[in-house]
């Protein structure tokens, strides 16, 4: 009987320590998921600010075509990003893979034009915490 005993609290100490991983997953997961939110907002925002209130004013390489292009899926893949994460889609992490992806060339396009830290900054952040949310 001693055994049985101590079996079963080896069972509930196990059963116990597996809860408390799920619980600690589930809340990585639910940080990670909201700062995901976050940044893909703070990214939406920033390169639509940046992109009529700097690149228009400023005209040359702020407004050529490729880098509008970058901004505009930028701004948009984050918006659909927001969207789906929002709602918990189950395909969320096929388009925070594409949003990872077209924020890191946002990025790319704004670190060679001149003061766009802000941009290349935001972009940065959003493409690590969606392709986090992609793997």
């Amino acid at each position: 009987m001693p055994f049985a005993t101590k079996s079963q609290g080896l069972s509930e100490r196990f059963a116990q320590t597996n809860e408390t991983e799920k619980e600690k997953t589930m809340t990585q997961t639910a940080t990670s998921h909201d700062t995901c939110i976050q940044n893909c907002h703070e990214c939406q925002v920033t390169c639509a600010q940046m992109l009529s209130e700097h690149c228009l004013k400023e005209g040359g390489d702020h407004t050529q075509q490729d880098h509008v292009k970058a901004m505009l899926d930028c701004i948009a893949a984050c918006a659909a990003c927001v969207d789906f994460m929002s709602r918990n889609s189950d395909h969320h992490s096929l388009y925070c893979k594409a949003c990872a992806e077209i924020c890191r060339a946002c990025a790319d396009s704004c670190e060679n034009v001149v003061g766009m830290d802000k941009c290349v900054e935001a972009c940065r952040a959003c493409a690590e915490t969606c392709g986090a949310m992609a793997a």
